[in-house]
């Protein structure tokens, strides 16, 4: 499936990996699915307000599934009240204890993050198989260069690509010896060759979804410019189903760095795309803090549209003709807005923000009920 249109502009075409679809809870994952966002809680799982909230503020960032950690009793404990609560998917990360698998599948996780080589005997990836059958869970397979296996690291000598697509084929055959097909699987590493190199392999040799993730990516800049590149690279190759940013940040925040690499891709298009310029002398307002505060207040928007932000008429009124909504820096304190690419109106520096934001409301608003009624028409009888 192509991102966009494939006879208009056929150098945006993204050629998707073809791949079998899973269900993670009522999210699809997989096939033609939308690619989805997930983030990570960083919360006590043991303090359910605590991470409820989190889940919250992810699930107004736009997120579609959320990953919560299950290290002890406490947490599967508190899952169960977190699975009620949330209104998104809930995976639960599991990593030795299979026990903590069984109870996070009876506590109405819909997926369970494990590595079935890692939980011990085959009696026991057999009990966890059933638990994730009987509650309708999916699995998620997670590779990490950090963890791998001793027997790999002895044979290839360090973390390659060959080491990590391996170690995930011996997991992929756990699960399929014991007939269990719900999984997806992901080959992460901190270092975006390997992580890249690993994935293309991994896509070459199975058929199912495939998460991707530069793992330990840093902080919120830097963890962003790297992920972009590791996963824009992949999902550009067309592999990848879902998507979760790792950043020393906090989990909203991922949510908002892959909707942005999503829709610099043209491949998912939430909320409000911003055009705007670096600055320089002939800017007629102060672009760069013009930006920051319509971009805080513009996070409620979940309507895609487009909205141009030019402190000078070298590009400006270009930029304009191709967004939703522009506005160009003029001279004495006086800028041009453009509606639908055609100057309107003129707006000066007090109040602009505020008459901006009313703008793009208003134009989401209208797209809302444009899209409602299309939905809502009748069909026409055929004559």
């Amino acid at each position: 499936m192509s991102a966009h249109n494939p006879s208009l502009r056929p150098w945006r075409d993204i050629d998707r990996r073809k791949c079998r679809q899973i269900m993670v809870g009522n999210v699809p994952v997989g096939g033609d699915a939308p690619v989805t966002v997930q983030t990570m809680t960083n919360t006590l799982t043991s303090d359910a307000r605590a991470t409820i909230d989190q889940i919250r503020r992810c699930e107004e960032a736009g997120v579609d599934i959320i990953r919560v950690s299950c290290p002890d009793v406490e947490s599967s404990a508190a899952m169960k009240q977190i699975t009620r609560a949330a209104k998104v998917p809930i995976v639960a990360d599991i990593h030795f204890h299979y026990k903590r698998a069984l109870e996070a599948a009876d506590a109405g996780a819909a997926c369970l993050r494990i590595n079935p080589g890692n939980i011990g005997s085959s009696d026991r990836v057999r009990e966890v198989v059933n638990a994730a059958k009987a509650n309708g869970c999916a699995i998620r397979i997670g590779v990490n260069a950090g963890s791998l296996e001793k027997d790999l690291l002895e044979k290839y000598g360090e973390p390659c690509p060959e080491a990590l697509v391996e170690s995930a084929l011996d997991h992929i055959k756990l699960l399929q010896d014991h007939d269990f097909h719900e999984f997806k699987v992901a080959v992460k590493a901190s270092d975006v060759f390997l992580a890249v190199a690993a994935y293309q392999q991994l896509a070459d040799a199975v058929d199912c979804p495939l998460h991707l993730g530069i793992t330990e990516a840093g902080g919120l800049i830097g963890g962003t410019v790297k992920s972009a590149i590791g996963i824009g690279n992949l999902l550009w190759a067309g592999i990848g189903d879902t998507i979760r940013v790792s950043l020393s940040a906090e989990p909203e925040e991922e949510v908002r760095v892959g909707y942005e690499i999503l829709k610099s891709l043209g491949i998912r298009t939430r909320g409000v795309r911003i055009v705007s310029c670096p600055s320089c002398a002939r800017q007629g307002f102060d672009v760069i803090r013009t930006v920051q505060k319509l971009e805080e207040r513009l996070q409620h928007i979940n309507t895609p549209l487009s909205l141009s932000v030019l402190g000078c008429v070298v590009n400006g009124p270009g930029e304009a003709r191709e967004t939703d909504i522009g506005l160009t820096g003029g001279g004495k304190g006086k800028h041009m807005v453009y509606l639908s690419g055609i100057t309107d109106h003129t707006v000066e520096d007090e109040g602009m923000v505020d008459h901006i934001v009313r703008l793009v409301e208003a134009k989401a608003a209208e797209i809302e009920a444009e899209t409602s009624d299309a939905g809502n028409a009748e069909p026409v009888a055929a004559e």
